[in-house]
């Protein structure tokens, strides 16, 4: 089972029109109503490609419940943790110009996070563990850092998705998979990212550290990843981005989908950037059929063996 874990979800409120006027009326042509979260989006787009996923995390409120029955209508089996806080509800506006109006997470007290770390600890070497999105003030560092080390301890491969301090301190614990982008990337070493040079270089120090494998993506040239073993470069599928929202998210599931089957990295690397670009394709998260028309696009090249 792969267990995807979402600190802060939310509803996110996608609404699109021509132009948007600030401080005036606007009238949307459409709207979309969505679970949205990066552990969720993972979760979600694992159900389409068939892999079976629970998705875990904190809700409340009348909000909570619809991110809940929103994903067990699409099959996601669900666990979360009740809180008092209503999720929150993200306000994306598609318009000439893209608006975002995010609400915040919850407040998390030492029982409920508790209740989260137990069900970690029951966790085996036959499951997965992600933990995705931006992780609440409200819950110390070195409480992140130990439910990534028990997933450790236990031998339960973990990816780690978040970004800023957090990606910095809790890569520590040696994930399986990491994704920064190359201004994420260049955050970790405090440098800017100015080549796909300079990604690889700095990747291969992560590697170094016993990260086994670091996607870093980089916009219309692609990705590559680094192992321990190769160095991988990925060509992005042409197409028009109509929705960038999960993209990211939509590559960690491809990858893992992939590669529980088959343990051939380079192979989910490919399925990896198939899926996160069918999603960008698309105005919600991209469906299995979406990825399998665009994987022969996806040309991996191997730049170097360790």
């Amino acid at each position: 089972m792969i267990y995807t874990c979402t600190m802060t979800p939310s509803i996110d409120y996608t609404t699109y029109l021509p132009s948007f006027q600030s401080g005036e009326l606007n009238r949307t042509n459409e709207v979309y109503y969505y679970p949205g979260g990066k552990g969720i989006n993972v979760s979600r787009v694992l159900q389409r490609l068939g892999i079976d996923t629970t998705a875990t995390g904190f809700a409340g409120g009348f909000t909570g419940d619809y991110v809940m029955d929103f994903l067990k209508q699409e099959g996601v089996q669900t666990d979360f943790i009740q809180t008092k806080d209503i999720t929150r509800i993200n306000v994306k506006i598609k318009a000439d110009t893209e608006s975002e109006l995010n609400g915040p997470g919850p407040n998390i007290t030492e029982g409920q996070f508790a209740q989260l770390t137990a069900k970690i600890q029951t966790l085996s070497t036959n499951d997965w563990f992600v933990l995705a999105g931006s992780l609440p003030n409200s819950i110390k560092m070195d409480d992140y850092r130990r439910i990534l080390a028990t997933c450790r301890e236990n031998n339960v491969p973990f990816v780690l998705d978040t970004s800023g301090p957090a990606l910095k301190e809790l890569i520590q614990e040696k994930p399986f998979l990491i994704k920064p982008n190359e201004h994420e990337l260049g955050e970790l070493f405090n440098v800017t990212i100015r080549s796909k040079q300079d990604a690889i270089i700095y990747a291969k120090k992560l590697v170094e550290t016993g990260i086994q494998h670091v996607i870093v993506s980089l916009g219309s040239e692609g990705a590559i990843l680094v192992s321990e073993k190769q160095v991988l470069a990925a060509t992005a599928p042409k197409g028009q981005a109509i929705n960038t929202v999960g993209a990211g998210d939509s590559l960690v599931s491809g990858f893992l989908a992939s590669y529980v089957m088959n343990h051939d990295t380079s192979a989910a690397f490919q399925y990896g950037v198939a899926t996160g670009s069918a999603t960008a394709f698309t105005t919600d998260l991209c469906d299995k059929k979406d990825v399998i028309r665009l994987v022969d696009e996806v040309k991996i090249e191997t730049l170097e063996w360790m």
